[in-house]
């Protein structure tokens, strides 16, 4: 099965709401006549679903980097101290 260039970027427009309503009515109508459209669009969301968890991990993982250097190496000593003041009011 390979998706046309044309059927991507109306895919994309459905799932990112980038449409009107009349146009998401006469995908959703095209999608039921087509199987193959209706499996496309499943992929791609699956696929959406994949890359925000990815970057949500990524963001993890850089906060918990900045979280480190900040509250355990000595030249944020100051700053530590405020921010543990903070809390303890």
């Amino acid at each position: 099965m390979k998706t046309s260039w044309n059927e991507l970027h109306l895919i994309e427009d459905f799932l990112l709401s980038d449409t009107t309503a009349e146009d998401k009515i006469l995908f959703e109508a095209r999608a039921v006549l087509q199987p193959d459209l209706k499996e496309s669009v499943f992929w791609q969301q699956r696929t959406y679903d994949l890359i925000e968890r990815y970057g949500r991990q990524q963001l993890r993982k850089e906060i918990e980097q900045v979280h480190e250097k900040l509250f355990t190496a000595p030249g944020h000593f100051s700053f530590r101290k405020k921010i543990m003041n903070l809390f303890n009011k």
